[in-house]
């Protein structure tokens, strides 16, 4: 038996013991022995020892029961291999119109399922990595929490960015559904001319003055372009999109803003996530900059 249950991380259940040949009143006896132990109605663990996560995530697909559970969420990536994000409860989401018993550790989510969404990985039914990104941001605790699910998914590779697109356009959440689109949009595409948009109009917003954009500079290399910046007060603004973070282009991005600092104007950096979650404090610190160089210039410095 300690085998078979090997094969779910040292629990197995009801039915598996069943088709062994192992029914009720032998379960009964083998825990009553203090030999197995019950971890649920469906779940039997083959030892009183500690069970690895991999158990639990069994137990959960086994005590939901009916409606087509499957892992979903953090649990889901988690279980793909998604590190730098910690979370108790272990998410399972069944289809609408199901009603299935509720179970300890386990936080249930009745869902419309998308097409080809459920997939096995290792014997568990899934759904796809990009389908549980998008759940798992609507999901969280917090718009910050949010956007951290959606960069660890990419930066990690679990899944592509066209993919988390298509995803976040089928997948209809209830809380946050701009942001989630909007912070796909970033993360995936890189969409850096629509970063710089959305920032020039939340300077708008602010009453700051309108930037001016694709600014050119020379340097040793030859042209320089920056992003956003009012030329005239020496204050320049780069919007990161996720394309800055690929390969040689953090490198580039530093000789290039060094560039321009060696030349004597201010170089603010923000990333497309960042606009979308603290754009007033990043316009705040714009504002301050512009403030200050208007400072100077009236100082003659």
């Amino acid at each position: 038996m300690a085998a078979e249950a090997s094969k779910y991380g040292g629990v197995v259940s009801r039915c598996i013991l069943r088709e062994l040949g192992v029914d009720h009143r032998a379960v009964a006896r083998e825990v009553a022995a203090d030999r197995w132990r019950m971890l649920g109605r469906q779940t039997v663990a083959t030892h009183l020892g500690t069970l690895p996560v991999e158990a639990y995530r069994w137990r959960a697909i086994w005590e939901v029961g009916p409606g087509g559970p499957a892992l979903d969420g953090v649990t889901l990536l988690q279980a793909l291999g998604m590190s730098g994000f910690d979370e108790d409860r272990l998410h399972v989401s069944v289809a609408h119109g199901w009603r299935p018993q509720k179970v300890e550790g386990v936080r249930l989510h009745h869902v419309s399922r998308v097409e080809g969404e459920v997939v096995w990985v290792r014997g568990l039914p899934c759904v796809r990595a990009e389908v549980a990104a998008v759940r798992a941001a609507h999901w969280a605790r917090s718009d910050r929490q949010a956007a951290l699910i959606l960069c660890l998914v990419i930066q990690q590779r679990l899944t592509t960015g066209p993919r988390l697109v298509a995803a976040a356009r089928a997948v209809r959440g209830r809380r946050r559904r701009k942001l989630v689109r909007l912070l796909v949009r970033d993360i995936a595409d890189g969409a850096q001319s629509l970063g710089e948009l959305d920032f020039s109009q939340m300077c708008r917003e602010k009453g700051l003055p309108e930037p001016a954009r694709q600014i050119v500079r020379r340097g040793p290399g030859g042209r320089i372009y920056l992003d956003a910046g009012w030329p005239d007060l020496g204050v320049v603004v780069e919007v990161d999109g996720s394309q800055h973070r690929m390969a040689l282009a953090v490198m580039d991005d530093n000789f290039r803003a060094n560039e321009v600092v060696i030349g004597g104007e201010t170089v603010l950096r923000i990333d497309l996530v960042g606009l979308r979650l603290e754009g007033p404090r990043f316009t705040d610190q714009v504002a301050r900059a512009l403030a200050q160089a208007a400072q100077g210039r009236r100082r003659g410095v």
